[in-house]
C-alpha cells in the first residue's frame, strides 16, 4: 500500500520535526542543530511533494486528493464502525496531508527568514528581506510549531480512532507497506 519512499519520508519527518522542535526549546546554544533539523524537514517536504507528483499511484496527490463533495461524503461516513476500505489516503486524510505539508513549508520558510536580533540565530535568508519581514517570520515561527503539534495530536488521535472504532490498523502499513 505505501511504497518505501513514502514510509521512509514519513518516519524521517517524525524524527526531524521532533528534533527541530525539541532543539528549538533548548535555547540559543542548540540553534545550529535546530537549523540542521529544519533543513532536514525542508528536504523531506520537498521530496514528498516531488514524490507526490511522480511517485507510484498511492503516493501521487492526483490519486488521493479529492474535491469538497468527496471530503464531505467521507466525513459523513466517519462515525460508521465499518472499516473505510480505502487504498491509501481517504479524502479527509488527504486533506490533512496537504494541510500538514503546507504548514510545514510555512514553518520552514518562517525559520529561514527569521531574525531574533541576537546576531547568532539568524535565518540564512533574513539578510535578503526587510527587517519587518524578518520580524513577521519570527512572529509566525512559534505559533506554527504549536499548530504542527496540534496537527500531530490530531494525526495520532485519528490513528487511535481508526484502530479502536473502525478496527483498522494504520500503523503497520506505514512500517511494512502492506495492510
Amino acid at each position: 500500500m505505501w511504497d518505501p519512499v513514502v514510509r521512509v519520508l514519513h518516519w524521517a519527518l517524525v524524527l526531524a520535526f521532533a528534533t527541530a522542535w525539541g532543539l528549538g526549546k533548548f535555547g540559543p546554544a542548540q540553534m545550529t542543530l535546530h537549523f540542521y533539523a529544519g533543513y532536514t524537514v525542508a528536504a523531506i517536504v520537498t521530496l514528498r511533494v516531488i514524490w507526490g507528483l511522480i511517485g507510484p499511484r498511492t503516493a501521487r496527490f492526483t490519486s488521493f486528493v479529492k474535491g469538497p463533495r468527496a471530503i464531505a461524503a467521507y466525513a459523513r461516513r466517519l462515525p460508521n464502525r465499518a472499516p473505510s476500505r480505502t487504498w491509501g489516503h481517504n479524502p479527509v486524510g488527504a486533506l490533512f496531508v496537504v494541510g500538514v505539508l503546507a504548514v510545514l513549508a510555512m514553518q520552514v520558510l518562517s525559520g529561514l527568514f527569521s531574525d531574533p536580533e541576537d546576531y547568532i540565530n539568524v535565518g540564512p535568508l533574513a539578510k535578503y528581506v526587510s527587517y519587518e519581514t524578518t520580524q513577521r517570520a519570527l512572529a509566525l515561527h512559534e505559533p506554527l510549531s504549536t499548530l504542527l503539534l496540534i496537527m500531530v495530536a490530531i494525526h495520532i488521535g485519528a490513528i487511535v480512532f481508526y484502530r479502536r472504532w473502525k478496527g483498522e490498523d494504520l500503523v503497520t502499513p506505514m512500517i511494512t507497506g502492506r495492510r
